[in-house]
């Protein structure tokens, strides 16, 4: 039975957590926080890595003893250490661990303080003004933590895109693997390439006597069989995420993909389309409706997506456009983008490396980069005002540019790009003078701290970041992180006014949990003629692999190639990064 690698980095993340509430030694904490961070950057199953042998205590950040903790959930799907820590902690305080904002000090501090055991007793220290009386809490945290419980409390589970895309690459091999299986694709928003994803639907066509049923339900990360039939199955595996399997004709196979993918909004909207053309359409196929004589409805399309759409006088709409956005009316007029693909991307301009926070060296990044075809990589590694152990100050910065010429000198087919992620400051300066920023080919500038500013005073603070020359990337423009952090208050639409008239980049942070700016502000961002850069805020090799989903969230926001900065070669990128 497999254990994805985001299974054993939420053990190691738990563990951390449950150590910071016992008031456990920091270094061990975040000794913990560093392995699970490695582990959900490989490019490679951990557990695959062990089976070859693989030591995985030469892999950064994990030592022999950690490597070790990690093989035993592989090899048994059990971690002894995070049992026992369930038992010595409350499971009312790990329910509170999930609320927005409430880290393990912060828990720690409250069931000291106000007893708070749990979920109940936070709603009700808040609901009587207790947390912003203890010492480092104040009004805002206590009015987030009760918007935090209240978005955990409505909000259905849905997991972030990679997780999802970890769960179904697997699986839709292991299906394709049936002799007998045709065709088979995964439908619904993950196909949308949506931020998060509720559940699977994944649809085959079958030669006669295939046991592609009998194959799914087996599936050896399968916990529970629901229901299981001729033509559909439904499962849930071991994370409690559900997955359904509907087997079809060949003749309906296009247009279930059509209404399986959705969304809701847009599948009304083309059958509003047929119904005026006198056809019905559903899963089955379009069919002409009886009239005059023919008093039986009449298959006329169906097989295929392109034949569906073609058939109400559609172009084909991808799958990532289809939220009755416009697309429908686009596809009308045949005036549908040309999406940005994956091979476009000519290089990667948000990566950091060991000197920072990163987790592999200069060299180990850079080459990473290369192995993916780039013709050029920036490094972009942390000013000193950010929280991260060796933030760059003005001299440590100067040692990086003489690393990366030292290293240029040696590599070839490849451009180092010298950059720096400087923090944009509460009064909208940056953190590093300009005699340094001179020097550099570009900044990726971002919000780092004081997340609840007034919007009027968030706006503000990074279009006067925006008036400095040397400001040339505006990064994760909203500062969220998807099911953890909301975005801070700020207008984003007047943040991408200010870019564009002073020439400035706004980043697509492609990083899972990130993917920020969202779809909307990215079709904005088109619409305003602003060039948008789709970069990984790598930290470790593997992170430069999420470049897929930046490019999948660009694709929803209606982005082509000419929308997106590094799609151009190193001579055209330098002329969009010159102010």
């Amino acid at each position: 039975m497999p254990v994805h690698n985001s299974e054993i980095a939420d053990k190691l993340n738990e563990t951390a957590d449950l150590l910071e509430i016992k008031g456990e030694n920091q270094f061990r904490i975040r000794a913990y926080r560093g392995a699970a961070r490695t582990i959900e950057s490989l490019s490679q199953d951990a557990a695959q890595m062990t089976e070859a042998g693989k030591d995985l205590s030469e892999l950064p950040g994990i030592g022999r003893d950690l490597a070790g903790k990690i093989k035993k959930i592989v090899s048994t799907g059990t971690f002894p250490l995070l049992d026992r820590l369930h038992k010595q902690v409350p499971a009312g305080l790990r329910d509170i661990m999930k609320v927005s904002g409430m880290g393990g000090k912060r828990v720690k501090k409250m069931f000291e303080a106000l007893k708070v055991k749990n979920i109940d007793d936070l709603k009700t220290a808040a609901r009587r003004h207790e947390i912003r009386e203890l010492e480092g809490f104040g009004e805002k945290i206590e009015q987030s933590i009760i918007e935090g419980i209240e978005r955990m409390e409505t909000a259905k589970p849905r997991m972030p895109i990679a997780v999802v895309d970890e769960i179904a690459r697997p699986l839709l091999e292991y299906l394709s693997r049936e002799k007998k299986v045709k065709n088979i694709d995964a439908a619904g928003s993950y196909r949308r390439r949506t931020e998060t994803v509720g559940d699977l639907d994944i649809l085959v066509t079958c030669k006669q006597g295939s046991q592609i049923m009998d194959r799914f339900t087996k599936y050896e990360n399968v916990e529970k069989v629901v229901s299981q039939g001729n033509t559909k199955s439904t499962v849930l595996l071991r994370s409690g995420f559900q997955v359904d399997l509907r087997v079809l004709p060949q003749v309906s196979y296009g247009s279930a993909l059509v209404y399986f993918t959705g969304s809701k909004a847009h599948n009304v909207a083309i059958r509003r389309i047929a119904l005026k053309k006198k056809l019905k359409m559903n899963e089955y196929g379009v069919f002409k409706l009886p009239s005059g004589r023919r008093k039986k409805e009449r298959r006329i399309a169906g097989k295929s997506e392109k034949q569906v759409y073609q058939t109400i006088d559609l172009s084909y709409i991808p799958p990532e456009l289809r939220e009755n956005r416009g697309e429908v009316e686009a596809a009308k007029k045949r005036k549908l983008p040309k999406l940005i693909e994956l091979d476009d991307i000519r290089g990667d301009l948000h990566v950091h490396t060991a000197r920072t926070d990163g987790k592999y060296s200069l060299k180990d990044m850079v080459e990473a980069a290369q192995r993916r075809g780039y013709e050029y990589v920036g490094v972009t590694d942390h000013s000193k005002k950010v929280r991260v152990a060796h933030g760059m100050d003005k001299k440590r910065l100067r040692e990086e540019i003489r690393a990366i010429d030292k290293l240029q000198k040696k590599v070839k087919g490849i451009t180092i790009l010298k950059g720096i992620e400087v923090d944009i400051l509460e009064d909208g300066s940056l953190d590093l003078p300009q005699s340094v920023l001179k020097d550099l080919d570009f900044t990726v500038c971002s919000v780092h701290s004081k997340f609840k500013l007034s919007r009027k005073k968030q706006t503000g603070r990074v279009l006067k970041a925006m008036d400095n020359a040397h400001f040339s990337i505006f990064a994760h423009p909203t500062g969220r992180r998807i099911n953890e952090r909301e975005p801070y208050e700020i207008d984003i639409e007047e943040i991408l006014r200010g870019a564009r008239e002073r020439n400035v980049l706004v980043e697509l942070n492609a990083h899972p949990h990130r993917l920020d700016l969202n779809d909307r502000g990215c079709k904005t961002a088109k619409e305003l003629g602003v060039k948008i850069v789709i970069s990984t805020d790598a930290h470790a090799a593997g992170d430069l692999d999420s470049m897929r989903f930046g490019v999948g969230q660009a694709r929803r926001g209606w982005l082509e190639k000419k929308d997106v900065a590094n799609t151009r070669n190193l001579k055209q990128l330098r002329r969009l990064l010159k102010r």
